[in-house]
């Protein structure tokens, strides 16, 4: 059997180090220093500066921008593990700042750091910290050391704090969620995006849902270019592009991203990168539904399938187009 050496807890001037001589009471009291040396350190014209409620500035100047989030994230990130922040994620502006965006302001001009926690944590704001609590997994990426939440769920709180401060405040809505899936460090794709906006309840903001419109428009549009050139790879003759079907005496059936008359195959795209709106989403799987039930064969094709595994999908497009489907003479194309 073997046995593992615990690893020493760093030193306060180690942990002072990682932490941009930000440090909590219970840190500070972990490695010693009792509570009546703090409250001396804190006095005025003392070397330390009390922060947050038992969040200590180890230098006698004022914070800097990130020394600033560093108290906010272990000012909620307490009664966690003792050097641990899973706790706690850095969100909505603050955390855009973080991660570069250009579309908001630097970390200097951010006056409040918006802190993730978990529902059931018992804490207060406090000076410019906002928590704001969550009933899902807390998910952080490290950005300059600190603990973020990941960018579509820092774009969403972003865009949610703006919205409940009120119209006067700008809002870069566009920019911001172009940034959050061009951005090659972000890690953020449309479909994260759109799912976080839609869990946040911001689908219902006008600016919101036209910008994100626009972007599922975009991702489609690009998917629906890389099937074009599998089609022509697979030598299988021009499709229609969003034909109308309906049946001859006028019945509506549904518009297919790409339509095979002489086949009767249809071919559909990513039905989550359709509009946001729910009337055009059920419109759109009851389309899909009524191809199904009159035997038009409907091939689905997802972007992140297509680029995963192009020969399956260019395999499973030949034998839908050699299989067939409905007799055509039961149809109008329009």
């Amino acid at each position: 059997m073997s046995y593992r050496i615990p690893t020493p807890p760093p030193s306060l001037e180690e942990l002072a180090k990682r932490q941009q001589n930000v440090v909590t009471a219970s840190q500070l009291r972990a490695r010693g220093v009792p509570a009546r040396v703090i409250t001396e350190h804190c006095r005025r014209g003392g070397p330390w500066r009390r922060l947050l409620p038992r969040v200590y500035l180890l230098q006698s100047d004022g914070p800097t921008p990130e020394q600033r989030l560093w108290a906010a994230l272990l000012y909620a990130a307490q009664n966690g593990r003792e050097e641990g922040r899973e706790g706690a994620v850095i969100t909505g502006a603050a955390a855009l700042a973080l991660y570069g965006f250009a579309a908001v302001p630097r970390l200097p001009a951010v006056t409040g750091v918006d802190v993730l926690v978990p529902r059931q944590r018992r804490l207060k704001d406090a000076g410019e910290v906002r928590i704001r609590r969550t009933g899902r997994e807390l998910v952080a990426r490290s950005v300059h050391g600190l603990a973020c939440a990941p960018v579509a769920r820092a774009v969403a709180d972003a865009l949610c704090e703006w919205t409940e401060e009120g119209a006067g405040v700008p809002m870069p809505v566009r920019e911001v969620l172009r940034e959050a899936v061009s951005r090659p460090d972000s890690r953020c794709t449309v479909r994260e995006l759109a799912a976080e906006l839609t869990e946040s309840g911001l689908t219902g903001e006008p600016r919101v849902r036209a910008a994100l419109d626009e972007l599922l428009a975009g991702e489609r549009d690009f998917v629906l270019d890389r099937v074009g050139e599998l089609v022509d790879e697979c030598l299988l003759p021009v499709p229609l592009a969003g034909p109308e079907l309906r049946m001859r005496g006028g019945t509506f059936i549904a518009v297919p991203d790409l339509y095979w008359p002489e086949r009767g195959v249809a071919l559909e795209v990513d039905s989550d990168l359709r509009c946001v709106s729910e009337g055009e989403a059920a419109w759109v799987r009851g389309g899909q539904h009524r191809m199904e039930y009159l035997g038009i064969r409907v091939v689905y094709v997802s972007g992140a399938r297509l680029a995963a595994d192009r020969d399956a999908v260019g395999a499973e497009l030949r034998e839908a187009f050699q299989v067939g489907g409905t007799d055509v003479v039961e149809l109008m194309v329009d």
